[in-house]
């Protein structure tokens, strides 16, 4: 009696467990036929306003797009990088409109809004519509509806469309600067230190900066080394410059920082070997190579499969000082001098160090500031002995004694390299003049 009983529950258990399989493969089947895009409209022209801002706000539904990007990595999609409110943003949908054959297609978005939101109720977000399959669309509507007129809705360019060559190896994203930013000579250094370890393009979302530092900005637009996103992002939310909800009434955190990152990988993905997230305070020191391409070359070997490379962040604080390269000329420039800072605060204990990446952007799908959220592929904690991030800010450790700080000339391998470059910079832009 007991076996049989045994065998009913066994066999009863089979039918649930198949049962619960089927409706499973049967919604998730209804839920793919949900989204797939469907007819309209046929026989129309394309109108509707190019959108040409950094940041639009679609009327009434708490949803702002920063820019589409063609993403053909499983299927064929399109994926808009933008920012929502987590509750409050439920539905949406991508008008494509085809030429030459006229027909307007509509698509359920999916709307995944990103994990690290730090408790902001903003966050940043990938809304994802399929593509019509005999057409590849050159722009792309969103409406909380799939019902209306295409002509009041703004139309956004979707970038990436056609594969390109690399044209660069290694591009550096800066997110964001803000607070009338005027670090003029760090800035300088830290741009002339990513060019000597290989950098040929930096990407920075631009919020505010001091009118010294618009000067500078201009000379490395026009040298060709830096690109400039505006991201007025407080003309449409309350930010913070915390990274952390402090209920105090504002909307995202730390000037939308992680939605500026996914965008400037997706900006960069067909265009640049390596992105590189990190700040403009930030550089990441080869201890065991001369530049990044041979430290990437050598990661990548010891590491294959491998997309996603991170640093440990280690301290120098800017107010312990070296008496060595004191030079003159940079008194005047607001700002750091890196070079007189090469004491570096000790691990704490049972604390983990903050780490940055070098990624392989066309195997990135979402990233936060400290790593990826999802990618393809695997992450690689990269040892200190091989490199880290020098990072020369105010103290973390402030109440330790000089003689606990650890003497780490690391950088100064660079110093000729670097001082001649900064100077010609200054010169350039004649700040050395300033007082």
């Amino acid at each position: 009696m007991l076996c049989v009983g045994k065998k009913s529950y066994f066999a009863a258990a089979v039918c649930i467990i198949t049962v619960t399989s089927m409706l499973a493969v049967s919604y998730l089947r209804l839920q793919r036929l949900s989204h797939q895009p469907k007819v309209i409209q046929e026989g129309r022209r394309c109108r509707g306003k190019i959108a040409n801002s950094t940041i639009t706000a679609l009327k009434g539904n708490k949803t702002f797009i920063i820019s589409p990007y063609f993403d053909d990595r499983e299927s064929k999609v399109t994926r808009l990088i933008g920012i929502v409110h987590h509750k409050d943003v439920k539905q949406l949908y991508c008008w494509f409109c085809c030429q030459p054959n006229g027909k307007i297609y509509v698509s359920k978005a999916k709307i995944d809004v990103h994990s690290d939101r730090f408790g902001f109720p903003y966050g940043a977000a990938d809304i994802v519509c399929l593509e019509p399959e005999n057409c590849d669309p050159t722009h792309v509507s969103i409406h909380q509806s799939p019902h209306g007129n295409i002509d009041h809705l703004p139309r956004f360019e979707i970038k990436n469309r056609k594969a390109e060559t690399f044209s660069v190896d290694f591009t550096v994203c800066i997110s964001a600067m803000f607070g009338n930013y005027n670090n003029v000579l760090q800035f300088i250094q830290s741009m002339e230190m990513y060019k000597i370890l290989g950098v040929q393009k930096v990407v920075i979302y631009k919020n505010n900066c001091s009118h010294l530092m618009e000067k500078v900005l201009k000379f490395y637009i026009e040298e060709g080394t830096v690109e400039i996103i505006p991201w007025p992002i407080n003309s449409h939310l309350r930010v913070s410059s915390k990274w952390h909800f402090m209920q105090d009434g504002t909307h995202i955190g730390y000037y939308g920082q992680i939605t500026a990152l996914n965008d400037c990988i997706y900006r960069n993905m067909e265009r640049s070997k390596f992105v590189v997230l990190n700040d403009a305070d930030e550089i990441i020191l080869p201890l065991k190579h001369l530049n990044w391409k041979t430290m990437m070359k050598s990661l990548q070997e010891q590491h294959p499969g491998t997309s996603v490379f991170l640093f440990e962040n280690h301290i120098f604080p800017e107010t312990v000082s070296s008496h060595m390269f004191n030079i003159s000329s940079w008194n005047t420039v607001p700002g750091v001098n890196i070079l007189q800072h090469v004491y570096r605060e000790p691990d704490r204990k049972d604390v983990i160090n903050p780490r940055k990446m070098i990624v392989d952007p066309r195997k990135v799908i979402q990233t936060s500031v400290h790593s990826v959220l999802h990618a393809y592929g695997n992450s690689a904690n990269v040892p200190m002995d091989v490199a880290l991030i020098y990072h020369c800010r105010e103290a973390l450790q402030r109440d330790l004694p000089r003689e606990s700080l650890i003497r780490d000339t690391t950088l100064w391998r660079y110093n000729s390299s670097l001082i001649m470059n900064v100077n010609k910079v200054l010169s350039q832009t004649m700040l050395q003049a300033q007082t």
